[in-house]
This record gives structure tokens, C-alpha cells and sequence, in this order.
């Protein structure tokens, strides 16, 4: 079998959705398993939903209504007078959102989240099922919550793994094409749970790797893995073949293109990934499997931005040493705060954080109990794997920006303010 992944940005209108029946019917889609995000921006909306219901009840009928009619307006463009039965569906689980929202008594924020934003997958698999059907691509749909199992550390569940191998081999059908979610599973009292931004690479892994598929594709819109973001890097460079060990450096760096998670189970069990492009998918795109570590052999850029820099040294100036350095990781798992980048020196210690979950001032306010705290929000962290000598005079231009720098044998980081 081999396992398909369109995200968002291939699915953001009718016409993306025909396009996904055409790249079908151009490669093939015989014993084949389609992994699909939400449409374009519904994550983003879904999220403006959740902060409603929060913050502004008042505005979150509306919030659904516009939710419900965008993808009601794509069924009719995809279907015309035969909708109905479509926009049925979507209604359904319309309905559905809306009686969590009445019903909820909870009021923990991640696990709210969870609950809401996977409507977005739910209503854009309903519709690409339902297209691929309308145009004779025979295709079954599959909610992958029945199949993703995970524990209850909602917006970033951990799956387990032989619960979810044995849901996939009982759900999974080898007789017709398979049209199922990323980034959703269920914890053990089925609520939905989330597997992280972009997760939905890593359900497409997932799924491989239980069904020991042949491979994974995902199609994006650009040709393959590029050495750098092409929005924010020019004249970014096509690379050919990655290895699995250079990939997984590239997606801990924080590489876009690829989940940091969906590497290693495909890895465990030797099946390839291929990054292709659903605008041209008869080109050659990137491969990421066994062989050479990079080819070409070029620096590759990768930019985090919107990232938090923190600087510690003991009150008393005494040694910053594995005490401390430990408390101050203890720290940072409570508040879930993601490191990207650490360094310390005899009295100081710096760490570049991800504050994904808002809990910075959190975290400050028990740090400044402990320690001489200095901080800089909205920093950017830059990454060059496999750097050379121009890459390092781009750096140089920047120097009175430079807040943090970190030198490694391929690797150079550094932080810059905006």
C-alpha cells in the first residue's frame, strides 16, 4: 500500500480539490490511502472559533456560520445539484461542534481545542471522499480517531503505538481507496486529541508504518525539499535525495517542510519518503530514504521565528552547574515550553524556547525567584546546516543583530533580534 498526503494548502478551494482526483488518475491510486489537513486557513478559523467561545461568545455563532457556509459553497462549486447529500454531511458535523460547545463543562483550554479544531480535517475529507466518489474514483471514508490512538496530552498527544497498529489493521480497507484525516487521534475515553501543527505528516507515518506500506508521497506546492524556505530565502535549490539521519537533523532544526516526528517510523522500517509536487506530480521530487546524506551537497537554511531567548546566572554569581541546569529543564518541561537552541557558561546559562503555549510569564515569575533573569521576546533563530563561506557572511552583515551564536562542525545557530 502506499500512503498519499495532501496538506491544506493543496485543498484550499474546489479547484484543489479536483486537482487531487487528477493527480489520481496521473499516478495511480490502487491500494493507496490518502492522509488530508484541513482546507487552506480552517485550522487558523477554527482557532479564532475556540478563542470565542473563551473570550467572545457572543461572536461565535458567526464564527461557525462562516465556518459552515465556506465549506458548503466549495460542495456546491465541486457538485452542483448534487450536493445534497454532501452538504448533509457537513451540516452533521457542524451540528456536532455545535453541541460540544453547548454541552462543554469543561474549561481546560488544550484539551477545548482538541475537541474543536479537528472539525476542520472531519469536513475536508468529507468533501474529497465524497468528490472522488462523484467522479468514479471508488473511495471510502475512515475516521482515523478510530485508528490513532494517544494518551490525553492534548494539542501534542503521544500515540500508542501497538494500540494504533491494531486499530489500523482492523479498519483499513485493501479494496478501494482510503480517505482519512491527519493530525487527529483519540485518547482512551474517545476524545479527540491533536498531534501538533503540522501533524499531519506525521499521521501519514503513522499509517505506513503499521501497514508496512510501500511509501509515503507528500504533495506540496513547491517541487520538493528545498535548502531553504523559498518565502523567506532566495534562490533556494531543489535537493534530490536526503538521507533518513540528515532529514530528522533538517526537521529538529525546524525544517518546514517535513514533521520532526514523521521521520523515525518510517526510518524503523526502511520505507521512503517522497516530497513531490501536486502542480507538476510527474517531476522527481525529493526523496528521503536510505543512501547518500544529501545531494546536492549545499547549505541548507532553516528560519524559526517568533521565538523567546532567556538568559540566567545565579543571584550570587556562584557557578551555573547540572543542579541548576537541571532545575531550569524541570522548569521548562512544566511550563511546555519547546527548547530549540541551549548554551551556558560557567555562571550563565541561555536557552531559545518556543512559547507555544503562552506560559511565559509563568515561567518567568518562578524563574526570577531563583535567578538573575534576562529576556528578549520575538527573536528569530537561524539554522544553516552544512554551512560555507558564504553562509557565514551572510551572517557577519548581521552582527549588530546578533543576540546568541553557536558554532558546531555542520551546524551554525544564531539568534537574532528583529
Amino acid at each position: 500500500m502506499r500512503i498519499f498526503k495532501f496538506g491544506g494548502a493543496s485543498i484550499k478551494d474546489p479547484q484543489g480539490v479536483r486537482n487531487v482526483a487528477k493527480v489520481l488518475n496521473k499516478v495511480g491510486y490502487e491500494d493507496t490511502l490518502v492522509i488530508v489537513s484541513a482546507m487552506g486557513k480552517t485550522t487558523n478559523a477554527l482557532e479564532v472559533v475556540v478563542d470565542h467561545y473563551f473570550n467572545h461568545p457572543k461572536q461565535l455563532p458567526s464564527a461557525i456560520l462562516e465556518l459552515e457556509q465556506f465549506h458548503l459553497q466549495i460542495s456546491k462549486e465541486l457538485l452542483g445539484s448534487l450536493s445534497s447529500p454532501l452538504d448533509l454531511k457537513l451540516l452533521n458535523h457542524t451540528e456536532e461542534l455545535k453541541r460540544f460547545f453547548k454541552h462543554n463543562k469543561a474549561s481546560n483550554y488544550s484539551f477545548v481545542y482538541d475537541q474543536v479544531v479537528g472539525f476542520g480535517e472531519l469536513l475536508s475529507t468529507t468533501i474529497i471522499n465524497a468528490y472522488l466518489n462523484h467522479v468514479n474514483i471508488d473511495s471510502e471514508w475512515l475516521d482515523a480517531r478510530k485508528c490513532v490512538k494517544t494518551d490525553s496530552y492534548y494539542r501534542d498527544a503521544n500515540l500508542d503505538w501497538e494500540k494504533t497498529k491494531q486499530a489500523i489493521k482492523g479498519q483499513v480497507s485493501n479494496k478501494r481507496i482510503v480517505v482519512s484525516q491527519g493530525f487527529i487521534g483519540s485518547d482512551e475515553n474517545n476524545f479527540t486529541t491533536t498531534l501538533g501543527r503540522e501533524g499531519s505528516d506525521y499521521t501519514a507515518a503513522i499509517f505506513a508504518y503499521a501497514l508496512s506500506a510501500e511509501s509515503v508521497t507528500i504533495w506540496k506546492d513547491v517541487p520538493g525539499v528545498l535548502n531553504g524556505d523559498p518565502r523567506v530565502f532566495k534562490n533556494t535549490k531543489l535537493l534530490n535525495q536526503i538521507s533518513y539521519a540528515e532529514a530528522i537533523e533538517l526537521a529538529f532544526y525546524g525544517a518546514s517542510v517535513i514533521h520532526p516526528k514523521t521521520l523515525q517510523p518510517l526510518q524503523r522500517k526502511e520505507i521512503p519518503l517522497y516530497v513531490r509536487s501536486f502542480l507538476n506530480p510527474e517531476g522527481p521530487g525529493t526523496s528521503v530514504s536510505k543512501g547518500k546524506k544529501l545531494e546536492p551537497l549545499i547549505p541548507c537554511y532553516i528560519l524559526k521565528p517568533n521565538q523567546v531567548l532567556i538568559r540566567l546566572s545565579s543571584l550570587d554569581f556562584s557557578f551555573m552547574v547540572e543542579d541548576n541546569i537541571s532545575e531550569v529543564f524541570a522548569l521548562l518541561y512544566k511550563f511546555q515550553m519547546r527548547v530549540d537552541l541551549i548554551q551556558n557558561s560557567a555562571i550563565s546559562f541561555s536557552v531559545c524556547v518556543n512559547n507555544k503555549y503562552d506560559r511565559l510569564e509563568e515561567l518567568l515569575q518562578v524563574l526570577r525567584s531563583k535567578f538573575k533573569v534576562t529576556f528578549f521576546e520575538n527573536v528569530d533563530l537561524y539554522t544553516v546546516r552544512h554551512f560555507d563561506s558564504e553562509a557565514l557572511k551572510s551572517i557577519e552583515a548581521q552582527k549588530d543583530k546578533i543576540l546568541l551564536q553557536q558554532r558546531a562542525q555542520e551546524t551554525i545557530q544564531y539568534v537574532l533580534e528583529k
